[in-house]
């Protein structure tokens, strides 16, 4: 009976800690209607269209445009950003791009994704994708690792010939992320996510100049405080089962003690 206790308990406390753990595999849901989407995108990284994760962005432009969006990614998940270029019907051979950059406007690889891809004479439309890596709350400053804050997509076309330039094209972007949780965690944090306007104080208007706006756009539950983490369930847990574990095997080993028949100090 004593050990279908203690097994109960400690698939319970499992249980418990696996809850978060799931949750944090999970894709994040929608930031909002895809009918707030941004219909038309910037020509520069300040100009950059914001957009949230989940949403579908589209604009319409010209071949040889460059096209920029921007949206928020959170300590703890791993951005994917997809982009369909839907061309025109009679086009040369094409290569398209798609580039994602931090806060810092350092350009950040893709860990997988087609994020370059030649669109073959009269193909009708290009499919691109960049996962990056996992955003981390705290980098060493030589370091290129993601970082919380803004994120800014660009998509364009290289090598495109005389013919095609200023042939009409529609584009669809879209940034989903999955939360890694604790797996990714990190000692350390930043004192403030990267986003436009940061590092200008903001406050009242002072020699007619006026505060520094920053980005209108932010994870839904706001940036994340960087204390908590699934790290702190599993470690909780795990030093449950080792005190278990210690308890069962005392219980194991001790024996049933002296026999009723053997006086004291035989």
């Amino acid at each position: 009976m004593r050990a279908t206790r203690v097994l109960s308990a400690a698939l319970l406390m499992l249980g418990l800690a696996a809850a978060p753990a799931a949750a944090d595999s999970s894709p994040s849901p929608s930031a909002s209607a895809d009918g707030k989407a941004p219909t038309q995108a910037g020509t520069s990284f300040r100009t950059a269209a914001e957009m949230e994760q989940g949403q579908t962005a589209t604009a319409s432009a010209s071949t040889g445009d460059y096209l920029y969006w921007s949206f928020p990614a959170d300590t703890g998940q791993r951005p994917t950003v997809k982009a369909t270029v839907e061309l025109p019907g009679s086009h040369a051979a094409q290569t398209w791009q798609l580039d994602v950059y931090d806060g810092l406007r350092r350009h950040q690889s893709c860990q997988y994704g087609a994020a370059t891809r030649v669109a073959e004479q009269g193909t009708s439309s290009v499919e691109l994708a960049c996962v990056l890596r996992t955003v981390r709350a705290w980098s060493e400053p030589w370091a290129n690792d993601p970082l919380p804050g803004t994120y800014y997509v660009r998509l364009t076309v290289l090598d495109l010939g005389s013919a095609d330039l200023g042939l009409p094209v529609r584009a669809e972007v879209r940034a989903d992320s999955r939360n890694i949780g604790g797996a990714a965690a990190v000692d350390g944090s930043l004192g403030k996510p990267l986003v436009p306007g940061i590092a200008v104080e903001s406050g009242t208007e002072k020699d007619g100049e006026k505060p520094a706006v920053l980005s209108a756009i932010e994870p839904d539950d706001g940036w994340s405080s960087q204390w908590w983490s699934s790290r702190w369930v599993w470690t909780a847990v795990g030093g449950v089962l080792a005190a278990l574990a210690g308890i069962g095997g005392y219980a194991l080993t001790r024996g049933r003690g002296r026999p009723p028949y053997v006086p004291p100090g035989a």
